[in-house]
């Protein structure tokens, strides 16, 4: 067999092994943060939260059905000013149903990223070991995981990227190309929660640890 022939089929084989793998994702912004963050410099934070898979523009009311170990029941999440925490201005995403109140608090970064800062009566970014997590990147990529929280000195939930172009059926309509995220416990939890965002929206549904959360409505 000539050289010609043999560089031939190398060439052949090459361009079939290339064809059938994988394309690689494209660099994604979390790449290159610390996470969750010790020192959160305020200057690298802007106002307001408009990322597209979690914002939280003032005035808007989301509103679940949820149906847990009490039965079902609504839910309703509301946007208010946050406080000042680790020197960064954070928003209040106030999540109400019956006989509970959770306020969280998030900030977002100058490219876009969400960050998770507290848990108002239960963790605080700064204080007791706490440190602020992701909460959102800016271009979530297939594969990616990213820690959401330091709480007292022990990184508790992860989130990992499962897909976006999910899809749901829930009360308030059907949505496709959705980010699917599940996120689980460093803490030996068994279980684990699947979460459904929509752009421009936020979430849609959510499953896992005996409750499932469904969008009903929005406005504002």
């Amino acid at each position: 067999m000539t050289v010609r022939a043999l560089v031939a089929i190398a060439l052949a084989l090459s361009l079939a092994a290339c064809g059938s793998a994988s394309v690689s994702s494209p660099p994604s912004g979390i790449d290159e943060l610390t996470i969750p963050t010790p020192s959160p410099d305020p200057h690298d934070f802007v106002d307001g939260v408009d990322n597209p898979w979690l914002p939280l523009p003032p005035g808007r009311t989301w509103t679940y059905d949820v149906v847990d170990v009490h039965g079902g029941h609504e839910l309703t999440v509301t946007v208010e000013p946050g406080p000042e925490v680790a020197g960064v201005a954070t928003t209040a995403r106030v999540s109400t149903e019956p006989g509970a109140t959770t306020t969280d608090w998030f900030a977002q970064d100058a490219r876009g990223n969400v960050w998770w800062f507290g848990r108002e009566g239960e963790w605080t970014a700064g204080e007791d070991g706490a440190e602020a997590g992701l909460a959102m990147p800016a271009d979530p990529r297939v594969g990616d995981g990213y820690r959401m929280a330091l709480q007292e000195g022990v990184v508790e939930d992860v989130a990992t990227v499962l897909s976006v172009r999910g899809s749901a059926t829930v009360p308030a309509g059907t949505y496709d190309d959705l980010l699917a995220t599940r996120v689980t416990s460093d803490l030996g939890s068994t279980g684990s929660t699947d979460q459904y965002w929509s752009r421009d929206l936020g979430l849609v549904e959510e499953q896992g640890a005996g409750r499932t959360l469904r969008l009903s409505e929005v406005s504002g």
